[in-house]
């Protein structure tokens, strides 16, 4: 058994690219912000409860649309990056789809009250992904196929992205099918109500650790399982998520927990990873003051990066579209209006304004023509978060 699981586990290192949390092969370096820097015309409406707000189509959503829908969406989904490869690699590439991508086009599609547009999404999702055990991670249309894992940090974001159309839509058949799709979850990415971070279908296995950024505890809360399992679910991943709290100084999160030595462990401290995780905090009240006051010092200055050391020492000074993406959301999740608006302004620095680029519109970096799912469809939902 043990063979096997590493088996799988070697596996899950070929899918994590640059975090656990961004399953896609990632640019050694992000691009230079362009020259010309736009702030939204109107930043999106916020409703701090049920995000159940009419979100106002700025031209930035307007045209990021446009680009994903024109240039990085094909008959499969969205496509993983914009330049094609032979999708042979560990790491997704080029043409190939993401369950990680799906649920994030079916959130951004739900806080923005496209109702068709998340009806879309959410078939082709059902249509590409579904397997008895749960969503698979990723589907190469070059070499036809189907990764026989899940991630569980995108399952569960399906799941939530069903259960706000139910509420958002008024459709009961997205909660119920919210229900059903958690049940599933829970009995397969769910041991001892410990949650792991896939299930392999080929091996009927799990891994032995959790990756903090995928404990979205909102969603946990919300799975259609007795209240006896939840709440111990629940309350033992909240533990295992605050926990992994850092320290005053560098206020972020471990990277994962190992359930069979009890212990965390952290090579180096990814930044989406502990923006997500704070994010996840923050969705049910329980962000540290000080993670918000460390991140909005840095969105401030412009040197929120990439990759820290466990003590905090910055170990590149790359800057992404997804990062500021994430602190966006976490200022609207909050209420935080100036770390909001910071954090747009600082995301679209990254925005390709030359209309004679193929990549205008989106985010990429003009000079290699790369332009990522991940940092896209973040993007997207920052706006309309």
């Amino acid at each position: 058994m043990r063979k096997i699981i590493a088996a799988a586990l070697s596996i899950l290192v070929g899918i994590t690219g640059l975090t656990a949390c961004e399953k896609t092969a990632t640019p050694t370096a992000t691009s230079t912000p362009t020259t010309t820097v736009t702030s939204p015309t109107e930043l999106p409406l916020h409703d701090d409860s049920k995000h159940d707000s009419t979100v106002a189509q700025t031209q930035e959503v307007i045209d990021l649309e446009q680009f994903i829908t024109s240039k990085l969406t094909g008959e499969y989904g969205v496509y993983t990056n914009f330049i094609e490869t032979d999708q042979s690699a560990e790491a997704a590439s080029g043409h190939e789809v993401l369950s990680e991508s799906a649920s994030l086009r079916m959130l951004a599609a739900v806080r923005s009250g496209q109702q068709e547009r998340f009806a879309e999404q959410w078939n082709l999702a059902k249509q590409i992904f579904d397997m008895n055990s749960g969503f698979s991670y990723r589907y190469s249309p070059k070499q036809q196929k189907l990764y026989p894992l899940n991630a569980a940090v995108d399952d569960l974001r399906m799941i939530r992205a069903l259960y706000e159309a139910g509420e958002k839509f008024g459709d009961n058949r997205y909660t119920a099918e919210a229900d059903k799709y958690g049940e599933r979850f829970y009995d397969y990415n769910v041991k001892d109500e410990n949650l792991y971070d896939f299930y392999d279908m080929e091996y009927s296995s799990t891994n032995t650790f959790v990756t903090l950024c995928y404990i979205n505890l909102g969603t946990l809360r919300k799975l259609s399982i007795p209240s006896q399992f939840s709440k111990k679910l629940t309350n033992d991943m909240n533990v295992i998520l605050e926990d992994g709290y850092l320290s005053d100084e560098f206020p972020f999160y471990e990277t994962r927990f190992n359930y069979e030595t009890g212990k965390y462990s952290s090579e180096n401290i990814n930044t989406v990873e502990s923006l997500l995780s704070i994010l996840a905090l923050a969705e049910v009240d329980q962000e540290k003051s000080t993670s918000i006051d460390f991140i909005k010092k840095l969105v401030e200055a412009g040197t929120l990066y990439g990759q820290y050391s466990r003590e905090g020492k910055p170990l590149n000074d790359i800057r992404s579209t997804a990062i500021y993406a994430i602190t966006a959301m976490i200022g609207a999740e909050i209420g935080d209006e100036s770390l909001h608006h910071k954090s747009i302004e600082r995301m679209n620095e990254f925005r390709v304004t030359d209309v004679a680029s193929p990549l205008y519109g989106g985010f990429g970096d003009v000079a290699s023509g790369q332009a990522y799912s991940f940092d896209n469809l973040m993007a997207l939902l920052a706006y309309v978060y």
